[in-house]
């Protein structure tokens, strides 16, 4: 065998080599191969382009699959529904729901997809989305841009298909999704754009999400005032009992950060009424404010300021509601959770599930088993035998 032969097989044996070897650690979830090899190539595309082949990647199943299996003590039952674990995957990343069952296979107990419009638009003009690496955090200005109702529909219709009939039983997941709801930025029926959201999606999801928190559609969040507010639910509660699906979708309100001591007041009271009460709360959406701590060259970028900045804000709006509601309603917390123990202070400031997205885009999908292994750990340390023991023990030991 001459020389150029042995160098060309040499060649071959070691490239195969380091892709075999690359796979592996990337289907495997190592986490050090991914802090070191995966994320800073992600990390020199624009925020928005690693966004989108994040998605990509994960709607061709080119992500890792769980390799750690949920403990009993992460178990938990929300509107009547069975969590095999309490982190969920927040509305933003799969904004056009096309990769559920990829994320579900990272190991997320659930994953909110949207928010969806009933007409695609594009939204912003770009750039409208901010890495704030030294702050740990993220700036979007997205305002909305989705397919609409009919690309999603037809999305998840062929999910539910697929999983009735059982041609995905071993790459799907069949867990939990829910559907996050928005308006169109020029429709002169705002509360209508909500009510054709549920008729189109609401028996393809396992909840509903109506978003009245982004800071990037303007006159949104006016809609969080009291009589807007309790307008909207009625409508939209209307339209939920009117659909042809049993059991009918929970149906949760996403609010701000931002809020006033009256404004959390008044929306406790809209959403407690018993004539038309919802059925949870997500806290929170992103901040208009800006921290004095924020180091980034983009902290001064219009948008919603996501990630670590967010974490205590967040906390303690779930808190504040968990409080103001007298722990009536399931929260979902969300906001700066990137670890275990934060995700620990959000159950134990009230909330049943948490969320992430921000952190998942600096650390990589193997901060998933991650956060469920320290959450497990905590949750033992302290005593309890399951997570939803643990939800709102800060108020218990404040009142003891």
């Amino acid at each position: 065998m001459s020389n150029r032969v042995k160098l060309r097989s040499f060649t071959i044996i070691v490239t195969g080599g380091t892709a075999a070897f690359a796979a592996y650690n990337l289907f495997s979830g190592n986490e050090k191969f991914h802090r070191q090899f995966v994320m800073p190539p992600m990390q020199m595309l624009s925020a928005e382009r690693a966004h989108v082949l994040g998605v990509k990647m994960a709607a061709w199943g080119l992500v890792p699959r769980k390799r750690f299996n949920d403990p009993p003590t992460l178990h938990t039952k929300v509107w009547n529904r069975e969590f095999s674990n309490p982190i969920g995957l927040a509305a933003g990343f799969d904004k056009h729901a096309e990769a559920m069952d990829g994320m579900l296979r990272m190991g997320f107990g659930f994953v909110e997809v949207g928010s969806i419009t009933p007409e695609p638009q594009d939204g912003n003009p770009k750039p409208r989305v901010f890495r704030l690496k030294e702050d740990k955090a993220i700036i979007n200005r997205y305002g909305f841009n989705s397919e609409g109702h009919e690309c999603a529909y037809q999305r998840l219709k062929q999910r539910a298909d697929k999983l009735k009939s059982k041609e995905q039983e071993e790459s799907s997941s069949n867990g939990i999704v829910g559907i996050n709801l928005g308006k169109n930025k020029t429709s002169p029926d705002p509360v209508g754009d909500y009510v054709k959201g549920v008729h189109c999606l609401g028996c393809l999801g396992d909840y509903l999400v109506i978003n009245v928190s982004s800071p990037n559609t303007p006159g949104l969040r006016e809609m969080q005032g009291r009589e807007q507010l309790a307008q909207l639910i009625d409508k939209v509660i209307e339209a939920r009992d009117s659909l042809p699906c049993t059991p009918k979708p929970p149906l949760v309100v996403k609010i701000a950060p931002d809020l006033t001591e009256k404004d959390k007041e008044d929306i406790a009271a809209v959403v407690l009424r018993k004539k038309s009460s919802i059925d949870g709360l997500i806290i929170s959406n992103t901040t208009v404010s800006r921290p004095d701590s924020l180091n980034s060259k983009h902290k001064s970028e219009i948008g919603g300021l996501s990630g670590q900045p967010l974490q205590q804000m967040s906390t303690e709006t779930v808190r504040d509601m968990y409080r103001l509601t007298q722990g009536q309603l399931p929260i979902i917390g969300v906001g700066g959770v990137n670890s275990g123990q934060s995700a620990y202070d959000k159950i134990k400031a009230g909330a049943s599930l948490v969320q992430l997205y921000t952190s998942l885009a600096y650390e990589g999908s193997p901060l998933v088993t991650r956060i469920k292994r320290e959450l497990d750990e905590i949750l033992r340390a302290d005593g309890y035998k399951s997570v939803s023991e643990a939800v709102g023990a800060d108020h218990r030991s404040d009142a003891s």
